[in-house]
């Protein structure tokens, strides 16, 4: 059985549309990302790692978070340094 000429369009243009998310996605994750940044992220991780630091991850209120950015931007160690500092006050303050 034939097909209609509505399917067969219909068909070119799912075809079209999955190729252009394709080349998008190798684009993003493979020829657009760098090697560079790679190499560079894995350095840092091992630099971290000789001076004994270790990511740490929690959910803090929103509000808080500004508050912690407006700080953060003028402590000379950024917002690590900044959270760290206020890590080291409180637990000593509640001990």
């Amino acid at each position: 059985m034939a097909m209609k000429k509505f399917d067969l369009e219909k068909n070119k243009a799912l075809k079209l549309g999955n190729d252009m998310k394709q080349t998008l996605a190798a684009d993003r994750f493979g020829k657009g990302s760098t090697q560079q940044t790679q190499l560079d992220r894995r350095e840092q991780r091992k630099l971290d790692q000789a001076k004994g630091l270790v990511p740490f991850a929690c959910k803090l209120p929103e509000t808080l978070v500004e508050q912690l950015k407006e700080r953060a931007a003028t402590h000379p160690e950024g917002m690590n340094g900044l959270i760290a500092e206020l890590l080291v006050n409180g637990l000593a303050a509640g001990a």
